[in-house]
């Protein structure tokens, strides 16, 4: 990957939500990806450049 020297990470929300839909949201997320740093599968990072990271809700309504 060539990084491109100055560039900025990109943290734009493609559609906009809700207030209480985003609130729900977060709070879904954040049990989430506690789980996931509890089980191993992810570890905190500090670095402006990450992987995105995509949720998508199930038929029943839970998040994927």
């Amino acid at each position: 990957i060539e990084l491109i020297h100055g560039a900025e990470p990109i943290s734009k929300a493609p559609y906009r939500m809700a207030p209480v839909e985003l609130k729900e949201l977060k709070e879904e997320l954040k049990e989430q990806l506690q789980e996931m740093l509890e089980n191993g599968f992810i570890r905190p990072s500090v670095l402006p450049w990450g992987a995105s990271v995509l949720f998508v809700k199930k038929k029943d309504g839970s998040m994927r």
